[in-house]
C-alpha cells in the first residue's frame, strides 16, 4: 500500500510539473564560443576599389538578363544562375552555346560576391572579372570576343546612355571591363539572409531544437574546419580528398589554371548559403542529394563515416541557412530595344 500511495505521489507531482512546463526536455545547448566562428551576413559585398552607385547596379541587371550577349543570342547570366531558383539550373553542368555541356557544375551567384576567388579552381579574382568569362568561353555564350560584344552594345542608344550613367569618368565607358563591373554591381547586393542570420543575432527561437542539435552535429564532426564564417566556406582552398582519395580523381580541379601538381584535386570550398536549394552537389555536380553530399564530405575530408541519423541532423541544421531570395531586386528588367544596327543571332560553331 505505501508503494503504491508514493507512486500516486510522484505521478502527480510529475503531472503537475509537465503542467506547468518544468518536464520539458531541455533546448540543446550550443557554446556560444562556438559561435565566433560564425557571423550574420552583411547587407552587401562592397568592391575594394569602386563604388556601388544605383546606375552601375541598374545596368548590371540588365546585362545579366540580356541574352544578345550571347553568339546565338539564347543564352544569358541567368540561364545557367537563374535568380528565382537561388542562383543556380539544377543541373549537374549546364547547356552553353549549341546544346555545349561545360564540365564543373554552375554554382550559384547569391552571395558569391562574399567569396576570396570565383570559379571553382579560382581562377577569377571577383565577380567582375568572373562576369567576363562566360561571355566568351566558347563552350558557354561564345561570343568571338569584345569586340562583337562592343558591337552588340553599342548597337543600343539605351544601353550607351546607361554607360554614360554608370561611369562618367569614362570618355569611351562602352567597354568589355566596364560591361563586367556591371553585372559585378548588381551580383554584389545578391545577398540572401536566413533564420541562421537572425540566430547569430540573437533570437533563439529562431531555431528549433532539432536545428540546434544539428549545428552541434556539424561541429562534432569537424565540418566548421573549412565551412565557417558569414558564408559558411568560400573562404579557402582545400584538396579534394583531403583524408581519404576521393574515388573520381578526373578534375585535376586548380591544376588546371596553375600547371601544378600540388594543386591536384585542390578546389574552392564551397560556401553553404542556401546549400538546401543549390544541388546536384561538388564542382562535378554528380552527387544529386544533401544528405549523401554531407556523408561524403565526412569521410573523405575527416575521415569520419556519418550515420544517416547524424547526416540528417547536420542537413537540419543546414536548411537554416535557406535564404530570403530578394524578389523585388533581382525582377527582370525590360531591355533596350534592339536596332537595324543589332548584331543577328548567330548560330554557326
Amino acid at each position: 500500500m505505501r508503494n503504491s500511495r508514493n507512486f500516486v505521489l510522484v505521478a502527480t507531482a510529475v503531472a503537475a510539473m509537465l503542467a506547468a512546463g518544468c518536464g520539458k526536455p531541455s533546448s540543446p545547448a550550443i557554446d556560444p564560443v562556438q559561435l565566433g566562428m560564425f557571423a550574420p551576413l552583411p547587407d552587401s559585398f562592397p568592391p575594394k576599389a569602386d563604388a556601388l552607385t544605383e546606375e552601375k547596379i541598374g545596368l548590371g541587371r540588365m546585362l545579366y538578363y540580356d541574352t544578345r550577349l550571347s553568339k546565338n543570342q539564347t543564352l544569358s547570366c541567368n540561364s545557367c544562375h537563374l535568380l528565382n531558383n537561388y542562383g543556380v539550373d539544377g543541373h549537374p553542368t549546364s547547356d552553353g552555346h549549341k546544346g555545349r555541356k561545360g564540365d564543373r557544375n554552375s554554382p550559384t551567384v547569391y552571395n558569391a560576391a562574399g567569396h576570396f576567388v570565383q570559379f571553382w579552381d579560382g581562377r577569377a579574382a571577383d565577380v567582375e572579372e568572373q562576369a567576363k568569362g562566360p561571355v566568351m568561353n566558347p563552350v558557354e555564350m561564345a561570343m568571338p570576343g569584345e569586340k562583337q560584344v562592343l558591337a552588340v552594345l553599342n548597337s543600343m542608344p539605351e544601353y550607351v546612355a546607361a554607360f554614360r550613367k554608370a561611369f562618367p569618368e569614362d570618355k569611351n565607358p562602352v567597354t568589355y571591363d566596364n560591361m563586367g563591373r556591371a553585372i559585378g554591381a548588381f551580383e554584389r547586393k545578391l545577398v540572401t539572409p536566413s533564420r541562421w542570420d537572425r540566430f547569430l543575432q540573437g533570437n533563439q527561437t529562431a531555431l528549433t531544437d532539432e536545428e540546434k542539435a544539428g549545428f552541434n552535429a556539424f561541429l562534432a564532426a569537424g565540418c566548421q574546419t573549412c565551412h565557417s564564417g558569414a558564408l559558411l566556406g568560400g573562404h579557402m582552398y582545400q584538396k579534394l580528398g583531403l583524408v581519404k582519395p576521393y574515388p573520381d580523381a578526373s578534375d585535376p580541379g586548380r591544376a588546371k589554371v596553375t600547371n601544378s601538381d600540388a594543386d591536384k584535386m585542390i578546389f574552392k570550398v564551397p560556401a553553404l548559403r542556401n546549400i538546401e536549394k543549390t544541388g546536384p552537389y561538388f564542382h562535378s555536380g554528380k552527387v544529386p542529394a544533401l544528405e549523401q553530399a554531407v556523408a561524403e564530405m565526412s569521410d573523405y575530408q575527416l575521415g569520419k563515416p556519418l550515420s544517416p541519423a547524424d547526416a540528417k541532423r547536420i542537413v537540419a541544421f543546414l536548411r537554416t541557412l535557406t535564404g530570403d531570395v530578394p524578389a523585388d531586386y533581382v525582377k527582370e528588367p525590360a531591355l533596350p530595344k534592339s536596332t537595324v544596327r543589332t548584331p543577328k543571332p548567330d548560330p554557326t560553331d
